[in-house]
């Protein structure tokens, strides 16, 4: 059971809105009150800039909150979430190395850093529930059950990729794994993903969809026009900001001029919570209390989740605009060390136990690229297949 630990930013943040805001943590619309015990502590991991101690002293603090989270949770679980990290690091690993050896042609967005989000939201989710997402797709899709052979053969552009060769890196899709795509466009899922929640309902379910987007999607107005119809109609869309805080390759302080993202949701009087993206517990916690009110009366909820991208925004960026040093400070308090560090703590895994997750990793990433290397690319007569026009 979610305990009531979300990570939601204060006022008195270094770039906080400077609107006021409650004290208590609580949000607007039906959302349970919520209190950080650690939104002083979470500015090392929330401003442009942070220095390396005091990145290191927020790791630690992160680690206690985990092992409290980790008790209340079945090691199954947590060991299927700790391979899926792994595995989503460890392939896009891969996907870099193969892609600056010419296998793989055109965009690729790299989730190495974020792979606590896509972990902590999607392993929340019931048979039934929906996920959509922008370009940066590739662990996402994993972890809906798309194979890695799948998704890495689609990147090389074969036959036997997720959509046959023909979507690429940023389009992986299946109807019946729930997960409706990597969108190229900016933004363009958010309204397509309120429409899947919309066509919940409209059936009765009680299933809910997530809708992942960048910080800078949310100057689109689909944004802002999505939030207002979800809680007016009580549309049970929980949407995902993944704030890895550089749009392309300007920075969150540079274009926008509320910072907390979060709080844009009280305009319309939609539940929302900041969320600290390098916890996989929090994000899990704090998916699970907006899937509550969404399967409860359809309330949507709009989650601000703070992560840090440590790869460039797609393969061809080379990250000029940061320095090393930066990448260094957050990798103080990478969630996949923290996971794994919270985990032995506990006493949850071996050695030996840790060591066999990280070689199925390797494993299966082997395995998908033995695949895509064998897999022919697609007949020339499929060219218009697929390809409708009225």
């Amino acid at each position: 059971m979610a305990t009531k630990t979300a990570t939601r930013q204060k006022k008195t943040e270094k770039n906080a809105d400077a609107t006021p805001k409650p004290d208590d943590g609580s949000t607007n619309g039906k959302a349970s009150k919520t209190t950080s015990k650690n939104s002083d502590q979470l500015k090392g991991a929330v401003t442009d800039t942070v220095d390396a101690t005091e990145a290191h002293a927020e790791y630690e603090d992160r680690k206690q909150n985990q092992l409290e989270s980790i008790k209340n949770t079945d090691k199954e679980l947590l060991g299927e979430m700790l391979y899926q990290m792994v595995l989503g690091r460890v392939f896009e690993q891969k996907c870099a190395e193969v892609y600056r050896i010419g296998k793989i042609g055109g965009f690729c967005h790299l989730y190495i850093g974020q792979e606590a989000v896509g972990v902590g939201s999607m392993m929340a989710l019931k048979e039934g529930d929906y996920a959509i997402t922008s370009y940066r797709d590739h662990v996402q899709a994993m972890i809906a059950g798309i194979t890695p052979e799948a998704v890495l053969a689609e990147l090389y552009g074969k036959s036997g990729g997720n959509v046959g060769g023909k979507g690429g890196s940023m389009h992986m899709f299946s109807k019946e794994k729930g997960f409706f795509g990597g969108h190229g466009i900016v933004g363009g899922q958010i309204g397509v993903g309120t429409g899947m929640a919309y066509a919940q309902k409209y059936k009765g379910t009680d299933n809910v969809t997530l809708c992942f987007f960048g910080e800078a999607a949310v100057n689109q107005g689909i944004f802002h026009e999505s939030l207002n119809m979800a809680q007016l109609w009580k549309i049970p869309c929980i949407y995902i900001c993944e704030n890895n805080q550089y749009g392309m390759g300007t920075s969150q302080a540079r274009a926008m001029s509320i910072s907390n993202i979060a709080s844009k949701a009280e305009s319309y009087g939609m539940a929302n919570e900041f969320v600290d993206g390098m916890d996989v517990m929090a994000v899990r916690e704090a998916t699970l209390r907006a899937i509550e009110r969404g399967r409860a009366d359809g309330s949507p909820t709009l989650l601000e989740i703070r992560c840090y991208r440590y790869m460039g925004h797609s393969m061809s960026d080379p990250g000029k605009y940061r320095t090393t040093e930066e990448i260094k400070k957050y990798q103080e308090r990478d969630p996949i060390v923290l996971f794994k560090d919270s985990l032995k703590e506990a006493g949850v895994f071996t050695d030996e136990e840790f060591a066999e997750i990280d070689n199925r990793a390797k494993e299966a990433t082997q395995k998908a690229v033995d695949f895509a290397e064998s897999s022919p690319f697609p007949e020339e007569s499929e060219l218009f297949t697929d390809v409708y026009a009225d």
